[in-house]
């Protein structure tokens, strides 16, 4: 199989989808891998690097697409990227298919088979590609939240931990997977007052156990939600329901409940946003104010730490991409987590939640 590594385009995206293990990997098990030039500059990595494990490089991004069987990218086909798929070709990156119709209509249109990283589940139900940049983007959420509550970036002008004798900042975090522990780990650490909320009991009694004692864990309702905004200096959107578009847990008219120049960062905007407010934004551009209220929605937060990012997903993300290599769709079928990965196949949707979403056909597979 010839796999393509094109250049990521989006704003200030760093992060690449193959590191030089990977090319190894894959060109000693008799694959062609094909990298654009400078593909992994942004997370340290030189063509060098690449071509000395077997890759070859190659300049332009268009030709890439027209030779490989199969592309791997870190983020979805962006509109000038979506002329270049093709009928058959197996595309194995984030999606996010709820969260853009245009998307999943040009996906269609192409008869291209997208295997999404977000849907694909391990044998424990867990969602091990989105696990690791789940990690960096909690712990980037109270990074980037200390940051924008400083009064030159447009927020309170709290310091998160406070100091003595001045009380710390509240953090809330809505959610309590893996982005709503880590941004909870990574708050209390820094000596935050913490509330931390979620639907599923047993995952509370969970992150009661392990939490430090200024994490107060509460159940996610409507009453808890607007009772832990009236005191939130940041709040964090850490909402998944797998595949489908974020609930919006947040209302417009919620915001001003809240303290003036609060922050909210919408770590959910990749799926949409969980605050009714919230619009996708850029590493360049990455915040705008509603009500008095900071909002952060970066779509691609990790990609700013590419290094970092890069290095975290490729670990997971290598070994699906062998199985695809060797095995194409067939992999599939021998897989059911992997299957659970294809979202759109031959010009159908085969994912339950993004058939619902838009109110399309669900395709078997």
């Amino acid at each position: 199989m010839i796999v393509g590594v094109p250049n990521e385009i989006k704003s200030h995206e760093y992060r690449v989808a193959m590191v030089p293990v990977g090319v190894e990997d894959l060109t000693r098990a008799g694959h062609t891998v094909l990298v654009q030039a400078g593909a992994g500059q942004g997370s340290g990595i030189s063509d060098d690097q690449y071509a000395r494990n077997g890759a070859e490089i190659v300049s332009a991004a268009a030709d890439i697409w027209k030779r490989s069987d199969m592309i791997v990218k870190v983020k979805e086909p962006l509109p000038e990227e979506w002329p270049l798929m093709q009928p058959g070709q197996i595309l194995f990156t984030f999606f996010h298919f709820a969260a853009d119709e245009r998307l999943t209509r040009a996906v269609l249109t192409s008869g291209a088979t997208a295997v999404a990283y977000e849907t694909i589940r391990d044998a424990k139900g867990s969602l091990p590609l989105l696990t690791p940049m789940s990690e960096v983007a909690g712990r980037m959420s109270i990074q980037e939240g200390a940051k924008f509550l400083e009064r030159p970036f447009d927020g309170r002008g709290i310091l998160l931990g406070g100091v003595p004798g001045v009380a710390p900042a509240t953090v809330v975090v809505l959610g309590g997977g893996v982005v709503g522990a880590n941004a909870a780990k990574v708050a209390s650490g820094l000596g935050a007052n913490v509330f931390l909320l979620d639907i599923n009991l047993d995952r509370l009694r969970y992150l009661d156990d392990v939490m430090p004692p200024n994490v107060t864990t509460l159940f996610s309702n409507r009453h808890n939600i607007l009772d832990c905004l009236t005191r939130a200096d940041l709040v964090i959107g850490a909402i998944l329901i797998p595949g489908a578009k974020a609930p919006h847990l947040v209302r417009r008219e919620d915001l001003k409940t809240m303290p003036p120049r609060a922050v909210v960062i919408d770590v959910a905007i990749d799926q949409g946003g969980c605050f009714e407010t919230s619009l996708p934004t850029t590493h360049s551009k990455p915040t705008y104010i509603v009500d008095d209220i900071v909002h952060y929605c970066v779509t691609n937060m990790p990609g700013a730490v590419g290094r970092t990012s890069t290095y975290a997903l490729t670990n997971v993300t290598l070994p699906y991409a062998v199985q695809l290599a060797n095995k194409g769709l067939m992999a599939c079928q021998e897989n059911p987590g992997l299957l659970a990965g294809v979202n759109i196949h031959a010009g159908k949707v085969t994912n339950a939640a993004v058939a619902a979403t838009f109110g399309l056909e669900l395709a078997g597979w």
